[in-house]
């Protein structure tokens, strides 16, 4: 049997020093138990650190590894991952790079030379999403669709043939995600469904978005009835998502959230704005209900149908626990493993 390529992997490795794990993360773990030799960073926790363990892996461990992963975010991300691939490329060290984000259009728009500069040297770009490889494909032609996986054997899926009213949101308290909406959206179908809840689980940003979430859910007079347990381990989301039966995704702007990959893989109903890579990835009344941004009331009416109206409940869930069963890990690592291989061929 062929030797597998050594790979560096780099991009964010925090969950040790007390981070939420990353689809990079366990994607590393994947790849060791695969045979590949492996080579991180970084789990540094003070950016500045970050970029130069970064940069100082990269060179110090150039003679390890024959291919380097790069994961390319908008924003100050970015900076970070073009000077890892200046250096690289200084190394003549073939990489690939993953695009994420759903911002991350946004932001090549407004700096495309950066952008397409940063891509025309990989060996191979990829994304996560249909919605991210049309987006870029102005920037570099050929890029690869590789979702982002799950194991979906931790997933055990309950269908929703009758869905009680127990609403599920599951993201951080941030601006981009607008989790203030899902109060607003409760209050509307309080009167008619006197049993509804809502519980909310995530991290807070500290961004004011989770005082105004709570703000608003007093002024709706619906407090008594959200939950905000806070964080949840990533072990244990299959576990919160399984008190519930409606999930909520109230995003703003997104990607392909693997929240709601997740609540998919559970058989929870989806509702969600249409923003982003969600089109892409979720077909309106077959395994989800799309609403668009910001919009209370379309969000109420999608939620009003799935609990009276007959067999579309199970219809979604059935569907959404099928199309999920397309990301586990089973289907995806192979694909991986034979575009390293390929690479390291044609090198």
């Amino acid at each position: 049997m062929a030797l597998k390529p050594a790979l560096l992997l780099v991009g964010n490795f925090l969950s040790i020093k007390g981070g939420n794990p990353t689809i990079v993360e366990e994607f590393a773990v994947r790849l060791e138990q695969a045979g590949f030799p492996l080579t991180t960073t970084s789990s540094r926790l003070s950016r500045i650190l970050r970029l130069l363990d970064m940069l100082w892996t990269v060179f110090s461990r150039r003679t390890f590894y024959q291919i380097a992963y790069v994961e390319i975010y908008s924003g100050l991300s970015f900076v970070w991952a073009d000077l890892v691939v200046m250096l690289l490329n200084v190394l003549r060290k073939p990489h690939i790079l993953t695009l994420h984000g759903g911002n991350l259009p946004v932001f090549a728009a407004r700096n495309p030379g950066r952008v397409r500069n940063l891509l025309k040297n990989a060996a191979a770009v990829t994304a996560p999403s249909s919605y991210l490889q049309k987006a870029m494909q102005s920037y570099r032609q050929d890029i690869i669709l590789l979702p982002n996986p799950l194991d979906i054997s931790h997933y055990s899926f309950r269908m929703r043939a009758v869905p009680a009213p127990r609403l599920v949101w599951l993201r951080a308290f941030h601006h981009i995600y607008n989790p203030s909406l899902a109060p607003r959206v409760l209050a509307l179908l309080a009167n008619e469904f006197p049993d509804i809840n809502l519980t909310m689980f995530g991290p807070d940003k500290m961004d004011g978005s989770f005082e105004l979430t709570r703000k608003t859910a007093h002024a709706m007079g619906v407090q008594d009835r959200i939950g905000f347990p806070g964080a949840v381990p990533k072990e244990r989301v299959p576990e919160v998502l399984q008190t519930g039966d409606i999930f909520l995704n109230t995003t703003n702007v997104d990607n392909t959230p693997v929240s709601v990959l997740e609540a998919m893989a559970c058989g929870l109903c989806v509702v969600t704005t249409n923003v982003g890579g969600l089109p892409d990835l979720l077909e309106d009344g077959v395994d989800a209900l799309l609403v668009p941004p910001d919009d209370s009331q379309a969000m109420a009416n999608a939620i009003r149908r799935l609990l009276i109206e007959p067999g579309l409940a199970e219809k979604l869930s059935v569907n959404a626990r099928r199309k999920v069963e397309g990301f586990d890990w089973s289907v995806i690592l192979p694909q991986w493993e034979r575009l390293f291989t390929e690479l390291i061929q044609d090198a």
